[in-house]
């Protein structure tokens, strides 16, 4: 009985962490100093899958929720979709991945810190560092 009582919670709590993450809303930013001041999802996703070198995109790892949930808004693919067009970008020299930081506030930063720099991270993790053009609820 106190198995079974364990595995609900168990369960209640992953199905709870789960339905944060993908409540969280979702925003791309860029350098105070970059002249965008809007873009749609379509504009941002081509940073992202290498159709555009205009700005230098910055990602989150392979492993965060918050990067799975930003390819399936952004451009309706999932994560081995986006790792397929990389690989033929790299593998034909036509492109290089963004570069992967750790968390929301290592994008934060490393955005602040570039005038061409593009990334995304959670809406609650924005401040006056950062600009952002497109919200991804």
């Amino acid at each position: 009985m106190n198995k079974l009582l364990i595995q609900f919670l168990l369960a209640a709590t992953v199905m709870t962490g789960t339905a944060m993450v993908q409540a969280a809303e979702l925003v791309v930013i860029v350098n105070t100093a970059n002249p965008a001041t809007a873009m749609t999802a379509t504009q941002a996703s081509q940073f992202f899958l290498g159709k555009s070198a205009m700005f230098t995109p910055v990602d989150l790892p392979d492993n965060s929720p918050i990067r799975a949930e930003f390819y399936k808004k952004v451009a309706d693919k999932d994560l081995s979709e986006v790792k397929t067009i990389w690989s033929k970008l790299v593998f034909t020299g036509k492109g290089t991945a963004p570069k992967e930081l750790h968390n929301s506030a290592e994008v934060k930063k490393a955005v602040a810190a570039n005038p061409t720099g593009i990334g995304y991270i959670e809406k609650s993790a924005v401040d006056a560092t950062v600009k952002v053009v497109t919200f991804l609820p």
